[in-house]
């Protein structure tokens, strides 16, 4: 279950005592947290581009709006296209060829598309009957 937030009033706090100089460990001593808290905080101000002071005028909404972006659907986000499981499960029936064959094939076609080995193992699992020996020995 993850952590709650820290208030803004204390977040504010972690980014005013770093830029006095003391360490992310003394930090987080004295406001009562982990090193490991500080320092996402740290590096979320750092990747939102703030330094202390702060803006004027940033209030804690700001503040927490540029610190917890907001999360791209997945729709906009760069997604690399699915593999041709057609092509694969058709070329898995072939003698000879071996997923890590298929696989490294595949990947010299298809260089943008991201093919992990545990999903044809799983398709070479669905086509296969049940009580069908592996034809690889690789399980």
């Amino acid at each position: 279950m993850p952590t709650q937030r820290l208030s803004m009033r204390r977040i504010r706090e972690v980014l005013r005592l770093r830029h006095q100089g003391l360490t992310e460990r003394v930090i987080a001593r004295m406001i009562g947290v982990s090193n490991g808290v500080v320092h996402g905080y740290q590096r979320r101000a750092r990747l939102a581009g703030l330094t202390w002071p702060l803006p004027d005028g940033l209030d804690d909404d700001g503040l927490e709006l540029l610190l917890f972006p907001a999360p791209t659907a997945a729709s906009q986000s760069d997604r690399r296209p699915e593999p041709d499981w057609i092509y694969v499960e058709k070329e898995l029936r072939r003698r000879s060829v071996t997923r890590l064959l298929l696989w490294e094939e595949y990947r010299a076609a298809n260089p943008d598309v991201y093919v992990v080995l545990h999903d044809l193992r799983c398709l070479e699992e669905a086509c296969a009957p049940d009580d069908a020996p592996d034809p690889h020995g690789l399980y």
